[in-house]
């Protein structure tokens, strides 16, 4: 695999632990459970997105940039950790950021609060925004006023930032063999597509079929599968592996998006809550709880009881728990 040959820029403390979750597994009746905690990456607080720039932000200083800029919701974990890499290699940074509730928690506090603190300027853009388009024309008018831009995709997921996962599914194979643990299925939340997207490709081209399933924060099946796939084969392409990621090695399962990107679900407060009492882990209200939530319900309908060592991948946000307080004001 020519992973090796990219430039990476070390932002994220690697690797990261993978641990057991016994007290969770008794409490689902279910199969050995682990956690990669990709929370703990180091960078504001972590998450998965450090991986993506450690690639990204290698490329931008290559080409010279002076600023990035990248896109997302107000509470976008992308932009905060963007933000504070930005901080480490003395870079201007911009952060698009679309104002989807009109709440004060969640438009000052959370990742809002660590993106001011890390001086990114802000630009505060209305509900359905055009973000990519909007992402295009701050790019060219910054370019217009001199400085040398280098604009991020929302969410970091192109094929250079999957890269990112491509090594995550490098560093997790070496550890469970390490722990003489092989993995029956790995489980996460997939919503821009690169985390799902990378580590297929990385498993593809380490020659190990691993199973992975995306649970969607903000699309159907069908769609995230469909966003998943492209970007999983342009990734493998980027590595120069000749293998195939065959259409049925994409999963994803849509339902636990309840009624749409960063809205709170019940069954979300309930995974929240469960993994924060019985293992002292703490997920977030957009991404890592619903992908709990959707382990629990998949275990306690016993569609995964089959499974071997089932690990889920914590993408880390859980600072976003600040932004949705009032949501957990009645968790006794």
């Amino acid at each position: 695999m020519k992973l090796d040959c990219f430039h990476r820029i070390p932002l994220a403390h690697t690797p990261t632990p993978l641990e057991p979750m016994p007290r969770l597994s008794r409490a689902l009746d279910g199969p050995p459970l682990w956690i990669k905690r990709d929370d703990c990456t180091g960078l504001a607080t972590g998450g998965n997105k450090t991986r993506k720039l450690e690639y990204l932000l290698a490329e931008a200083l290559e080409l010279g940039a002076d600023t990035v800029l990248t896109a997302g919701a107000m509470q976008s974990n992308h932009a905060r950790q963007t933000a504070a890499a930005a901080a480490r290699l003395g870079l201007e940074c911009h952060l698009l950021l679309e104002e989807t509730r009109d709440d004060a928690d969640y438009s000052r506090s959370g990742n809002v609060l660590i993106d001011r603190l890390c001086r990114a300027r802000l630009h505060v853009h209305p509900r359905d925004t055009d973000m990519d388009e909007a992402l295009h024309a701050l790019e060219n008018d910054l370019r217009a006023a001199g400085k040398r831009p280098y604009a991020i995709p929302i969410g970091g997921s192109n094929a250079r930032g999957a890269l990112g996962y491509a090594r995550c599914a490098r560093e997790l194979l070496k550890q469970s063999q390490s722990l003489g643990m092989e993995i029956g299925l790995l489980i996460h939340a997939s919503g821009s597509a690169g985390t799902q997207a990378g580590l297929l490709a990385g498993f593809a081209a380490l020659g190990v079929d691993i199973p992975v399933l995306g649970i969607c924060v903000s699309r159907s099946a069908e769609e995230q599968e469909a966003k998943v796939l492209p970007l999983a084969r342009e990734t493998l392409e980027l590595l120069e592996v000749e293998s195939a990621i065959p259409r049925e090695h994409v999963r994803a399962n849509g339902d636990y998006v309840g009624e749409g990107y960063g809205l709170p679900t019940p069954e979300m407060v309930a995974a929240v809550t469960l993994a924060a009492r019985v293992e002292g882990i703490l997920l977030d209200p957009v991404y890592t709880g619903k992908a709990m939530a959707g382990l629990i319900d998949l275990l306690r309908n016993e569609q995964l009881q089959e499974k071997r060592n089932v690990v889920f991948l914590h993408t880390g946000g859980a600072v976003g728990l600040f932004a949705y307080r009032a949501i957990f004001d009645g968790v006794n």
